[in-house]
């Protein structure tokens, strides 16, 4: 007997490649419920909640009226804070500062926590090549160094183009448990995926990074053989703090989605962006990366990120300018951390564009917050 059914709406693939939830019209509906949308997902809860007391800045509000950071139909949430203070939060009609929301790339931050513990306790090593780690390993990463992976400095035939819908992100996108294939093929796993990937060869010949997301999952598939990630991101969450929920979704075989699965609400990203600015001291249990790790990002030679964003550098799987620590992530968000100051902006938004993407629109983001954060 077969029963009645349908395939689920969210996470079937229609128009222009995209599920159900990534379409246009329900993109902003998705990013705000992506946590109860993925196809399975990994929920963590704090042991204890680092205190937060709301301090509002006067000034730093008009500084952020008169730069319309909040006015943005895309815009969803902003958290400014600093040591334990608030000292800006705003957000959309239709959302909150407390509600969980699609982080995207900013989850790519904890793989730079992973992957500094690791080289610390000797268990991996930056000139480590990636065909050594990962036996059967495509041609797309087999000749490429973990120092190369973490710094998006590899060459290959792996396409994010937003635009594009036929671009291999979005396959991509099955192994992170964010749409289903074909009814007749089964789930990829993480691992099938990446060892997939093709290319002539790993040399980056360009002074510019060449951004991956899958350069995130051969990092999350190597250190999963030597580290239990779940419980890294309970350790994680733990030293962070976080009140409410931290959800990431999960790969067929269960590795958690670091290149993009994260979801917190803005009040504990601004928690996630103070543990960078601490150099990843607890509020319960041990600390998590590694002290020296966080200021060796800010100074070490690494790609630039693109040609639009200046001096901006990708290091160590994070992005940085000027004194500043972070990460941008599709569809609109950003995190920033004042590595000197403690001040951190997480700010949230959902792009409704056909792509889900706008270099310009990032562009503008990261000004005002640079404005905000660094001033």
């Amino acid at each position: 007997m077969t029963l009645p059914s349908h395939p689920n709406p969210d996470l079937s693939v229609g128009a222009d490649n995209k599920q159900g939830w990534n379409q246009p019209h329900q993109r902003r509906h998705g990013f705000h419920n992506a946590h109860s949308i993925f196809r399975r997902t990994l929920m963590v809860r704090a042991r204890r909640v680092l205190d937060l007391t709301d301090r509002p800045d006067a000034a730093l509000a008009a500084k952020a009226r008169a730069l319309g950071v909040t006015r943005d139909p895309a815009f969803s949430a902003l958290v400014i804070a600093q040591g334990t203070d608030v000292l800006f939060q705003a957000a959309a009609p239709d959302f909150a500062t407390t509600r969980p929301h699609s982080l995207q790339s900013i989850s790519k931050m904890h793989m730079h926590l992973i992957m500094a513990e690791l080289f610390a306790a000797g268990t991996l090593r930056p000139n480590d090549m990636v065909g050594d780690l990962l036996p059967g390993i495509g041609s797309a990463y087999a000749t490429a160094s973990l120092a190369d992976v973490l710094d998006m400095n590899v060459e290959n035939d792996f396409s994010e183009e937003y635009n594009d819908p036929e671009a291999d992100c979005f396959r991509e996108e099955e192994a992170l448990g964010w749409r289903l294939p074909a009814e007749e093929r089964p789930e990829e796993t993480l691992r099938a995926f990446v060892t997939s990937l093709s290319g002539k060869g790993t040399h980056n010949p360009s002074p510019y990074c060449r951004y991956k997301s899958a350069n995130t999952d051969v990092l999350t598939v190597i250190a999963s053989a030597h580290v239990d990630l779940c419980a890294r991101v309970e350790a994680i969450c733990d030293a962070a703090g976080y009140e409410g929920g931290f959800h990431i979704s999960l790969s067929p075989e269960h590795l958690p989605a670091f290149s993009g699965g994260g979801c917190l609400s803005a009040r504990d990203l601004a928690r996630f962006g103070l543990l960078f600015a601490r150099r990843g001291q607890a509020v319960y249990g041990a600390p998590v990366g590694v002290a020296a790790a966080f200021d060796e990002a800010l100074t070490r030679q690494a790609p630039m990120v693109s040609p639009k964003r200046g001096t901006m550098r990708y290091s160590n799987h994070i992005m940085t300018r000027n004194g500043w620590v972070g990460h941008a992530g599709y569809g609109g968000q950003f995190l920033m951390v004042n590595m000197a100051s403690g001040r951190v902006a997480a700010f949230l938004s959902v792009l409704e564009n056909e792509s889900g993407y706008d270099e310009d629109y990032m562009l503008d983001v990261i000004t005002k917050l640079e404005a905000l954060c660094m001033g």
